[in-house]
């Protein structure tokens, strides 16, 4: 069998849902695998961050300059956690034979934290749920890297069964210090696991990845597994990333995580907040929503609670459409990255409740000035209300059952600063 058929199969097993957006080298695997094509590589890593949330598995098709487009989400899901596993399949293209650049989608890895394989042909079907296994394993998204001689060759094909398992979000107590340090106190737990994994295949002699030839099989790439430095020689495809990394070792030591409690404090809206109101109504009526990055993530903190989760700026809508069907964004970062998500949940008509705070600056930045997001959505037929306005919020506030876009307009007091509150 073709690599891209084994994949699809093995997809079809150990995922809940796929959604792709096709380009060389993996247009007929998004195609086999009958994933749901999405406007941009971005909104589909959130729509697959929404279903982790709901517990459930999602992959990502992509092109290796894709994983460009996604590269907030996927490092931030590293510090935020997710619950269901989802791995992004990054189809490279190292020859450049239908791309305009050569890039190595491996070195995401480093930089977001995150586990890579790249399988061989003889595991191609156990590394497709090995990666959802160990996403879940470090609640963070896991990476499988294919290649064309991968793809187009051909491969073993086995029936792998799925099993379940479930990462964590991180504890809202925590501080974003917190999450980060929680994150990186799981680094010494994905080396031992590269070193275990029965993918590896250590026999000596010429040491292969992927698709290269080699006597002995190296598929865990990111973290490298250990002893890497005794083969004479490493074939890879692509640039030397494993070779470059073999002799890389986990963090001596990672502090606790730091939590509200133990810094003494925790942040809250400015006092005079203008969009009280609409975290009051959210509370009272039990309403949990996805929050962006800006004052919005603010709603995770007490004395809300409201918010659910935060994957970075403009993520909120994508991962909201697929998990609480609300989402809190700011007009900033609607701007910034929301648009290319709300475009696609009204043309597919998914219900969201879209709460879009328009104070027309960035709050979180130092005000400065932001253009109305009214005069760019027309389309979406918004619903402009004053934040002062409880009785129409109240109505405009509730679980939608299609798309539904509320700007909530509200001018920031001039002495505005967060509040801290002391635990």
């Amino acid at each position: 069998m073709k690599g891209f058929e084994v994949l699809a199969a093995a997809l079809s097993t150990s995922a809940d849902h796929c959604y792709a957006v096709p380009g060389y080298p993996v247009t007929e695997l998004s195609a086999e695998t009958e994933a749901e094509p999405v406007v941009a590589e971005k909104v589909a890593l959130e729509y697959a961050l929404g279903d982790s949330i709901q517990g459930r598995r999602a992959a990502v098709i992509m092109k290796n300059v894709g994983l460009n487009n996604c590269a907030d989400a996927l490092v931030q899901a590293t510090t935020q956690g997710l619950i269901g596993g989802v791995v992004i399949v990054a189809g490279d293209d190292p020859m450049a034979q239908g791309s305009t650049n050569a890039m190595d989608s491996r070195y995401f890895g480093e930089l977001a934290q995150v586990p890579v394989i790249e399988p061989d042909p003889d595991v191609c079907s156990a590394s497709v749920e090995e990666a959802f296994s160990v996403s879940e394993k470090f609640s963070r998204i896991a990476i499988l890297r294919v290649t064309p001689p991968l793809i187009f060759g051909n491969v073993v094909g086995q029936m792998v069964p799925r099993k379940p398992g479930a990462g964590q979000i991180a504890d809202p107590d925590l501080t974003m210090k917190g999450r980060v340090d929680r994150a990186d106190s799981q680094l010494a737990g994905m080396y031992a696991w590269s070193g275990g994994s029965r993918l590896n295949r250590m026999k000596g002699g010429v040491a292969g990845v992927g698709a290269a030839d080699g006597d002995s099989r190296i598929v865990t790439v990111y973290p490298p597994p250990p002893g890497l430095a005794a083969f004479r020689r490493i074939e890879e495809i692509g640039r030397p990333f494993v070779t470059e990394h073999r002799g890389i070792m986990p963090p001596a030591s990672v502090p606790s995580p730091q939590t509200s409690e133990s810094r003494g404090f925790y942040r809250t809206f400015c006092r005079n907040c203008p969009f009280i109101p609409v975290f009051d109504i959210l509370k009272g009526k039990g309403m949990l929503a996805i929050a962006d990055a800006g004052c919005s993530i603010l709603a995770m903190n007490p004395p809300y609670r409201v918010a659910r989760a935060s994957y970075g700026l403009g993520s909120a809508i994508g991962v909201g459409a697929h998990s609480t069907h609300v989402a809190l964004i700011g007009d900033y970062a609607l701007l910034h990255s929301g648009l290319q998500s709300l475009i696609d949940v009204y043309e597919k008509d998914i219900p969201l409740l879209c709460i879009v705070l328009e104070n027309r600056c960035m709050g979180m930045t130092g005000g400065q000035k932001t253009p109305s997001p009214s005069d760019y959505i027309p389309w979406a037929d918004p619903r402009v209300v004053s934040a002062s306005d409880k009785k129409m919020l109240e109505e405009l506030i509730i679980m939608p059952e299609g798309p539904v876009t509320v700007v909530v307009q509200g001018t920031c007091p001039e002495e505005r600063h967060h509040e801290t509150v002391e635990c």
